[in-house]
């Protein structure tokens, strides 16, 4: 859940620091591919062109050899060394079809030639499989002194922008820790109470939550981690959307459910924060009972959340309706739950720093 609430609170720096990543990424391994190391072909044949351009070669091919004779600059030519089956069947296909397309003196040399290559003859390649190979040189990530010193200083910037954008987060994190927040403030969703807050019999409670909600907030849900001041985990509380009115953006929010989940008691307990409109509404009411009791949201209003360990009192700080939603107060604007959370045990007195055991809270 820390880290959770980190991202979140980070949530747009981390995001332009993993975009820059991959752009500057992107922009190295272009440069690299184009500029430093590009693909050279070696020992390719007319078997890997292109139809009308190997046609245009043999072409030219068979007036050469018609010209000079040469049996092997011929076969030369045509890369018959590096030949495999599948470019032997397409170089013969295509000048069995340029014979039958060709008139003249053409055909005679594209026959000629067609004997010059074995036509009727397989030609095996030397070695099976064997494909167009890269100049030896770049195979083995040979490159200008440039292009490496160029590769280097993109990598150890990318380097750079990483190592820095974590140091940024630990020291914002650490200066965040630091920080000791003003009375009544809320800080990471903890609320620091004033000085001269008064409890009454049941003393300051474990810790306390708020979750302010605004309209146009889509991604509602935070949740809160409950922890002695020991570091045990005794379980977690939060608020979520529960109900919307009609459809479109932002959410018409009516209804919120508040919920605790105690790890000793290995279940969830939750109520439902409705509005004015929502609280009033019979069929509504019925729809959402099955997720938690049925609770107005007024300030002042307080109810309370129990488990085996754990008690949660639910307090509405803050109300506000949309004033544009029909019908009237059925639309939260904004909304402000307070959660405090009190440790059960069945000893009495004020809660002392310890165990669970030293825990106390009043009954109902």
């Amino acid at each position: 859940m820390k880290f959770l609430q980190l991202f979140q609170e980070y949530r747009t720096q981390a995001i332009v620091l993993l975009v820059v990543g991959m752009v500057l990424g992107l922009f190295a391994g272009l440069f690299y591919a184009w500029q430093i190391s590009p693909v050279v072909w070696e020992n390719a044949t007319p078997g890997h062109l292109r139809s009308d351009y190997m046609s245009n070669y043999l072409l030219l091919v068979a007036e050469q050899y018609e010209n000079d004779g040469d049996q092997a600059a011929a076969r030369e030519k045509m890369g018959m060394e590096f030949w495999e089956e599948e470019h032997r069947v397409k170089v013969f296909e295509a000048l069995d079809g340029l014979i039958e397309t060709q008139g003249g003196e053409v055909i005679v040399r594209l026959r000629i030639l067609r004997d010059v290559l074995g036509g009727d003859t397989p030609v095996a390649p030397t070695e099976p499989g064997q494909e167009p190979v890269q100049d030896p040189a770049e195979a083995e990530g040979g490159g200008s002194p440039l292009g490496s010193l160029l590769l280097v200083c993109l990598v150890a910037l990318l380097v750079l922008v990483v190592v820095g954008a974590i140091v940024v987060l630990i020291r914002r994190r650490g200066a965040a820790g630091e920080e000791e927040p003003e009375p009544g403030t809320v800080v990471a969703g903890v609320v620091t109470p004033s000085a001269d807050t008064v409890w009454g019999v049941e003393g300051p409670p474990l810790i306390q939550f708020s979750s302010p909600f605004v309209m146009g907030d889509d991604h509602y849900d935070p949740s809160f981690s409950i922890e002695l001041e020991s570091g045990e985990f005794m379980g977690e509380c939060g608020v979520g959307v529960s109900e919307i009115l009609g459809t479109g953006t932002p959410n018409k929010v009516t209804a919120f459910e508040v919920w605790l989940f105690d790890k000793s008691d290995i279940r969830t307990v939750t109520k439902v924060v409705m509005s004015d409109y929502a609280f009033g509404d019979d069929a509504l009411k019925t729809k959402l009972a099955p997720k938690g009791d049925p609770v107005l949201a007024a300030p002042g209003g307080d109810s309370w959340l129990e488990t085996k360990t754990l008690r949660v009192r639910v307090s509405t700080a803050k109300v506000e309706y949309a004033a544009d939603a029909v019908p009237a107060n059925s639309v939260f604007d904004k909304l402000t739950v307070e959660l405090s959370i009190w440790v059960v045990s069945d000893q009495g007195g004020a809660q002392p720093e310890g165990g669970v055991d030293d825990y106390v809270i009043p009954d109902m």
